[in-house]
């Protein structure tokens, strides 16, 4: 296992090896890695170079390392996705070819607060339809999502019947044009962790959304917390 070296840093060469014992099953996903003092002397570098290759490796997510128990290899996400491209957590799911499913929580008809008409800048309306649900794959659950609809985009809402917002919608004449997302990585959520099936260590990438349409109204406003050991999410950026 000693690097062989060559003219990168040395602890270029050390991600390297690493990843590549990693890619070859070596280390599976969920194992420790020996000690730094024993991982150093198979590799033959110094603790210092070694520190410096695991750091920027858990900024990778490719391993993560806790006080007083060790390091372990990071499981790879499932599910991968533009943040530029709008579609659903259903096409996601399927994209990584698993079997898309969902578990209801809760739905409701509830009447609309005061944040609710400056969030939706729509004029006064009576009631919010509140959706709460677990989206799985292949059984496991993976995201949780929390929908908000103003009820006149949806009149003849009474209860969800596992059919697609977005498919509601449509056969009320309302198409999702585009959104607006902000995204906050988070720790353990003492609800949402549990209901994911979460280990303490396990974070969750928070994707909170305002839908509009083609006329630039507020439609729908989500707030979906996804497993980060599940879903990795990246954005094409173009120099202008």
């Amino acid at each position: 296992m000693v690097i062989k070296s060559d003219h990168r840093p040395l602890y270029l060469q050390v991600i390297d090896k690493l990843k590549s014992d990693i890619d070859a099953g070596f280390y599976e996903a969920g194992a420790r890695l020996p000690s730094e003092f024993e991982l150093s002397k198979q590799l033959g570098i110094s603790r210092a170079t070694l520190r410096e290759a695991l750091r920027l490796l858990e900024d990778e997510g490719v391993i993560t390392r806790r006080h007083g128990v060790g390091t372990f290899i990071c499981s790879k996400p499932l599910f991968s996705s533009g943040i530029e491209e709008l579609f659903s957590v259903t096409e996601m799911i399927k994209r990584g070819n698993q079997k898309p499913g969902s578990i209801f929580l809760s739905s409701n008809v509830l009447p609309a607060t005061c944040d609710d008409y400056e969030k939706f800048q729509l004029e006064e309306f009576d009631d919010l339809i509140v959706v709460e649900r677990v989206r799985t794959a292949d059984g496991e659950p993976v995201v949780y999502c929390l929908d908000k609809i103003p009820k006149p985009y949806l009149p003849n809402y009474t209860s969800h019947d596992g059919q697609s917002i977005f498919e509601r919608l449509e056969k009320e004449g309302t198409t999702i044009s585009y959104a607006i997302t902000q995204i906050e990585p988070i720790g353990y959520h003492e609800k949402v962790s549990e209901i994911l099936h979460c280990d303490p260590e396990t974070s969750l990438l928070v994707l909170k959304q305002m839908h509009y349409d083609d006329r630039e109204r507020r439609i729908l406003y989500s707030i979906n917390y996804f497993r980060s050991d599940k879903f990795k999410f990246h954005v094409l950026r173009k120099r202008v």
